[in-house]
């Protein structure tokens, strides 16, 4: 295996003001979640751990004691996180009411499926207010019952990332359903910022009419009192994984190791076989501990390992998961060592000591690698640093495997991207404009607001970068508005998923990079939010490329400064944290005092995926990277109908800011390409390609 390079390092301050209540015993994001109560249709995005079933609580007692909500009925993906939503003493902590659901009413508790859509109409007709549910219990009460039995309801998702608006999925269609009938109340909850499929979760009139709260993953670990470092990388390997495990797994690190599913690349189809492979690499086999079922290993320093297997069907899964449970050991960092997985210890499971996430073989969406991410990134004490290691088979020489491999990598390098994104603060672009004047609370550097440049200023306090830019367009309405502060990881989701655009981002030599920035952009933009205006459109497209763009430049300056200063990027390992922000920040302020002007041109002209390139070329042979460029380049088409028309109109914009049209034979590459777009536009409408 090559160089452990990760792709994202982030280091944070450990401010400790996630973890603080306020008198009513809610920690920032609940407060803020609480702030947004009266709001009929409210959407919260936070992480994994940051509090969202007890902000829900809050929200849902308000709802039915202050708001005329007559029910609450929570709904989960999977029975498991059933148990979020147990009996709290909020009281205790500052609160004006109890959390309780009376037992009968937790139908994650429940056995069997059939009987579970009766107990709701019993629920729906009972004086009981809570009920919580899984998700597929709740589409079959809503179609037994139909859409007016839930009048005057609180309806909580959880996990709303699985929902999607296309028409296939019966709880998105149900939503949309509700929402036009317009007599409940909703409250959706996610971690994933995004669903992995690039599908969008409600339909747009729908998606307007939430309110969102965002509670980002920068804010979540900034303010941890403990956690100060996290890695996210993708590593290849050759040969059976099991062989290369130990070069990324380290034994004193307590981790969770998900094993890949069945049907993927990287399986040997023998899951039992792969389990006792990593035991073997890992030590000596002590037998089972009989109270726990966990396997106990001696490693060859003499330590004893305790490993929970949860991919083993036999008798003692059961007894593993339950004992994982347990929680009278939920504080206890010695309880267990390693937790191996196939399908498991994703969403809603709670290990706090988890210090990396390990995942072999590429997951079938996005979301499920930010939900295994999560399992990582808790707070507990003792807890410096946290990772997330994705291995990944390199191709080998057949064809058929390095088309298989290519799509896989791309979906790691995709994931690695979006991290990227969720992790950082939170971007606040705003034209360059003579009379604007500096923010309060922000910081602007050395020599404060400068009104002749460009500015970069950071609010330590709120985790957000303000950043003026010349020739940026500002949202004009109030959904482009709402997009460009909430919605921006959603539309580079889309963009990174988008295989035409990764491919030739990282393997197209000749490729143009505002055929990405503009055409691929500016299209998704388009096939997402047809609603928008043109103008709309061009500034959402700015926004969520600046954003992708400035991330990926700022990483690549924090990492010279890195390798510059002989550190770690953030510290040196064993410093003091740095009193305030994260090398990340330091880069992007960096590249954007470096660069004279910053302007959206400038940032058109970056492909957005170069400094992702780099690091493929750290981790992957040499051999491998040739062949897949070579299986890229072997696809490359010539200019499709669709996107001629698509430089056609970029050419239109020229001939008006230029006064011309584009040249043939310019020595831009950009100019170059918007002329061979619009010439092929001609020759297609005079084939008559287009209706």
């Amino acid at each position: 295996m090559k160089n452990n390079v990760p792709a994202v390092s982030v280091t944070y301050a450990q401010s400790g003001q996630s973890n603080k209540s306020n008198e009513l015993g809610m920690r920032p994001m609940q407060e803020r979640a609480y702030e947004r109560r009266g709001e009929q249709y409210l959407l919260i995005k936070s992480p994994p751990a940051s509090g969202k079933s007890r902000a829900l609580m809050f929200i849902a007692l308000d709802k039915l004691h202050n708001q005329g909500m007559r029910k609450a009925i929570i709904t989960v993906p999977e029975k498991s996180i059933g148990s979020s939503f147990v009996d709290e003493p909020l009281s205790k902590f500052g609160f004006w009411a109890d959390w309780h659901v009376e037992p009968k009413w937790n139908l994650c508790n429940s056995p069997g499926e059939g009987s579970k859509a009766d107990s709701v109409g019993s629920f729906l007709a009972s004086d009981d207010q809570v009920l919580v549910c899984p998700h597929a219990t709740f589409r079959n009460a809503v179609e037994k019952f139909g859409i007016a039995a839930f009048d005057d309801c609180l309806i909580a998702v959880d996990e709303f990332h699985h929902v999607s608006a296309n028409p296939e999925n019966r709880l998105g269609a149900q939503l949309s359903e509700l929402i036009a009938r317009d007599k409940v109340h909703i409250v959706a909850m996610t971690g994933s910022y995004f669903r992995g499929d690039a599908e969008a979760v409600l339909v747009p009139e729908d998606e307007a009419r939430f309110e969102t709260v965002t509670y980002t993953y920068y804010e979540q670990l900034n303010g941890y009192q403990y956690l100060k470092k996290l890695d996210i990388g993708y590593f290849f390997y050759t040969g059976p994984y099991s062989d290369d495990l130990l070069k990324v797994l380290n034994p004193d690190e307590k981790t969770i190791i998900h094993i890949p599913s069945v049907n993927s690349r990287e399986s040997t189809k023998d899951k039992i076989r792969e389990v006792e492979h990593i035991i073997e690499e890992l030590g000596e086999w002590q037998g089972i501990d009989p109270d726990t079922g966990f396997q106990l290993v001696k490693t060859p320093s003499g330590r004893v390992l305790k490993i929970a297997d949860l991919v083993d069907d036999a008798q003692h899964r059961d007894k593993v998961s339950a004992a994982l449970k347990d929680p009278s050991q939920k504080n206890n960092r010695d309880y267990v060592d390693i937790i191996i997985a196939l399908g498991m210890a994703k969403e809603g499971f709670d290990w706090i000591w988890c210090e990396h996430a390990l995942t072999v073989g590429y997951r079938s969406s996005l979301t499920e690698v930010v939900q295994i991410i999560g399992r990582a990134t808790r707070d507990a004490p003792g807890k410096l640093k946290a990772r997330f290691t994705n291995l990944i088979a390199e191709p080998d020489a057949s064809e058929e495997a390095v088309v298989e491999a290519i799509n896989d990598t791309l979906k790691a390098i995709a994931a690695s991207l979006l991290m990227e994104q969720v992790l950082a603060p939170r971007f606040e672009f705003r034209p360059k404009n003579p009379a604007n004047e500096p923010t309060e609370g922000f910081d602007y550097g050395e020599g404060g607001y400068d009104p002749g440049k460009t500015n970069v200023g950071f609010n330590d306090a709120t985790g957000q970068i303000q950043i003026e830019i010349n020739g940026l367009v500002s949202p004009k309405s109030k959904e482009a508005v709402r997009i460009c502060r909430e919605d921006l990881n959603e539309v580079i989701a889309t963009f990174v998923q988008d295989k035409t655009a990764i491919e030739r981002g990282l393997f197209d030599e000749e490729m143009v990079p505002e055929e990405l920035t503009q055409v691929r952009m500016g299209k998704i933009i388009k096939e997402r939010y047809p609603e928008l205006g043109e103008e709309d459109q061009e500034s959402v497209r700015q926004h969520a490329i600046t954003a992708l763009s400035l991330i990926q430049q700022g990483k690549q300056v924090a990492l010279d400064i890195a390798e510059q200063t002989g550190l770690t990027a953030g510290a040196a390992e064993g410093n003091e944290p740095r009193p305030t922000n994260t090398a990340l920040i330091d880069g992007i302020r960096k590249y954007a005092m470096d660069v004279r002007e910053l302007d959206i041109d400038l940032i058109d002209h970056i492909n957005p995926f170069s400094e992702a390139y780099a690091i493929l070329a750290k981790t992957m042979s040499e051999e491998s990277l040739k062949q897949v460029a070579a299986a890229i380049a072997a696809k490359t088409t010539r200019i499709t109908p669709e996107e001629a028309k698509e430089l056609a109109v970029r050419a239109v914009k020229f001939k008006k800011e230029r006064g011309r049209l584009p040249s043939i034979s310019a020595t831009d590459a950009w100019e170059k390409k918007m002329a061979e777009g619009a010439a092929a536009f001609v020759r297609y409408k005079d084939e008559g390609r287009y209706d």
